[in-house]
């Protein structure tokens, strides 16, 4: 069946440098999987916390799906996410580290489960943004001055 990602979060690359990612399973009702199925997820804003050894997602929207009218979802409710022990330990002990945070950055079905990746980032500075942003507007031009003549 493969792999097709149903949403991803841009914002993250731009505010943190990514570390390591992580796949994990995601705890969810129907209607929420029929909904993420139609591609009506948005995980602006979004984070992963760790309490009592388990992982949760929070801020997560998606969607209402439509069709299930009397058991509807809250969009933005705490979803558990499903890590191994020993990735969690790790993760718990890389958050307690300055400046290191837990951002999800992608949502897919692979083999027709829902699935998303998380990544350990720490978030940038202003400058550093500002550097990414020269840096891809630089390319975006010599790109467009020598029409695909060269690769960066």
């Amino acid at each position: 069946m493969g792999i097709k990602v149903v949403a991803t979060n841009k914002v993250a690359y731009h505010n943190y440098n990514i570390i390591e990612t992580y796949e994990a399973g995601i705890v969810l009702k129907g209607s929420e999987v029929k909904s993420i199925r139609e591609g009506s997820v948005n995980l602006r804003d979004s984070f992963v916390r760790i309490d009592n050894g388990e992982a949760f997602i929070y801020n997560m929207y998606i969607a209402p799906y439509k069709p299930a009218s009397k058991l509807q979802h809250d969009p933005y409710r705490k979803r558990k996410l499903l890590l191994h022990k020993r990735e969690i330990l790790k993760l718990m002990g890389k958050v307690q580290e300055k400046g290191l945070t837990i951002i999800p950055t992608k949502v897919y079905l692979k083999n027709g489960k829902v699935k998303i990746e998380i990544a350990l980032a720490k978030g940038k500075a202003k400058y550093e943004k500002r550097e990414a942003i020269k840096e891809r507007d630089m390319k975006r031009e010599l790109s467009k001055k020598y029409k695909g003549k060269i690769k960066l």
